[in-house]
């Protein structure tokens, strides 16, 4: 059970329509599956690249050709931040905010349990 209080719209960029949507690079076994990306609306959407034809990241995830949409932060995603005394040491030490996790997944991200890794992604949305 998660020691996160339940998900919400990621309260850095929520209410800035001026702020860039963020977005985040997703790989499953090292090759390159989609982005994750935050909306204008403050929701979240995960895009399988058009050529990605692997396993799903998630069972919850198929590959399908259109974005799987989120309201709030995508409980796949969520799932694989720290818990415990981990979430509290990453809050710490990165000075990120609580409820900012889509930080705390950037900061994680190449630490993952399974065969997902999630890197920062600043390039255009394609």
């Amino acid at each position: 059970m998660s020691s996160q209080p339940p998900s919400q719209p990621d309260s850095e960029t929520s209410g800035r329509p001026d702020a860039p949507p963020r977005r985040a690079a997703v790989f499953q076994h090292g090759t390159p599956a989609g982005h994750l990306t935050e909306t204008k609306e403050g929701g979240w959407e995960f895009t399988y690249f058009q050529d990605y034809d692997d396993t799903p990241i998630s069972l919850t995830l198929p590959v399908q050709s259109e974005p799987h949409r989120f309201h709030c932060f995508p409980p796949f995603f969520e799932g694989l931040l720290p818990e415990g005394i981990q979430l509290e040491a990453l809050l710490r030490i990165h000075k990120i905010d609580r409820n900012d996790y889509f930080r705390q997944l950037l900061t994680v991200g190449n630490d993952l349990v399974g065969s997902v890794t999630v890197t920062a992604d600043d390039s255009t949305a394609s």
